[in-house]
């Protein structure tokens, strides 16, 4: 089996129904452009990946080069390449021997190949950060703000429908990261951001005025915030509102941050994060820290050594 034949099989079978497939079917393509399309799956060595990766660690982000203001793009990340290339590369490959019956020996070593990736920063508010970003953003899209801050799902989790709203259950569920329901409890609060949001739309919840009209738009009228809506009203009034080093799914560790904080009970966060291994929640462990140097500080009494002196009649405790 060849790796153009093995990479269309795996798009039609397994890559197209990926949430993001759009992005998985850009990396094939890619995959089948640094390859050789009739390439043997069995002929795809721990060289052929090491080269296939260090190609792809020296592309830019968006493919650009130099930046509007002259200076050069970054380098994409570790996590970029690590799935775009490694990953995928190796989700072809065992399709092909575990499923299609290729004969591939021997595969390639893939933790050799996976670049190490920084640890995640969890970044979470301060008072005065927050009191700014308040101040900063769009009236109509204000309802959509507080909602994303106080529940902490991820950006496009955000944009729900009414559909995804059930009042008498008390919770909102929607589909999320890799395809996993999501489901959020309809708390005091975000049913008061609900009932404002009523007649806006009939079938999205959150929406924004219109002021300057794309084709088909009318000046004045509410629309469905869109994924490119968001974000790019994120990234204006986080300009703003002058608060540096935040990003939008950093509201998702100020979240979590607080409710342990709260709580004290991992295993609460773990599941308003919808996360499937509490191992992906431990991260959030430090705001333990505080709480430990306070326990030690009360059990540490200090007390007063006795005074010796050694042969040079030199003091010492």
């Amino acid at each position: 089996m060849t790796l153009d034949i093995a990479a269309g099989r795996y798009w039609t079978e397994i890559g197209q129904h990926h949430k993001n497939s759009a992005t998985t079917f850009t990396d094939i393509q890619r995959l089948l452009d640094y390859l050789t399309p009739t390439i043997r799956m069995d002929a795809i060595t721990d060289d052929v990946v090491a080269s296939l990766v260090a190609r792809r660690r020296s592309d830019t982000k968006h493919g650009k080069k130099v930046r509007k203001d002259g200076k050069p793009v970054q380098l994409i990340a570790n996590a970029t390449v690590n799935r775009s290339t490694v990953i995928l590369i190796k989700s072809i490959m065992l399709a092909a021997r575990d499923i299609w019956g290729a004969a591939i020996p021997k595969m390639p070593r893939w933790k050799k190949h996976m670049l190490k990736e920084p640890k995640e920063n969890v970044r979470s508010l301060d008072s005065h950060e927050a009191v700014a970003l308040n101040g900063a953003v769009r009236d109509d899209y204000a309802l959509w703000f507080e909602f994303a801050r106080i529940t902490g799902l991820r950006r496009n989790e955000t944009l729900i429908r009414w559909s995804n709203v059930n009042v008498f259950a008390k919770r909102i569920t929607t589909i999320g990261k890799g395809g996993k329901e999501v489901s959020t409890p309809i708390t005091p609060a975000v049913a008061a951001i609900l009932k404002q949001c009523e007649g806006h739309h009939p079938e999205f919840v959150f929406t924004f005025i219109c002021k300057r009209p794309l084709e088909g738009q009318v000046k004045g009228q509410r629309y469905p915030i869109t994924p490119e809506g968001a974000k790019t009203q994120w990234r204006r009034l986080r300009a703003r509102s002058g608060v540096q080093n935040f990003r939008f799914h950093d509201f998702r560790h100020d979240m979590a941050t607080r409710l342990l904080r709260q709580s004290g009970n991992l295993k609460v966060v773990q599941r308003a994060l919808n996360h499937s291994d509490i191992k992906t929640t431990v991260k959030y462990a430090h705001v333990y820290d505080d709480e430990l140097t306070a326990a030690m500080m009360k059990i540490q009494t200090p007390t007063t050594l006795p005074t010796t002196e050694n042969e040079e009649g030199q003091k010492y405790a």
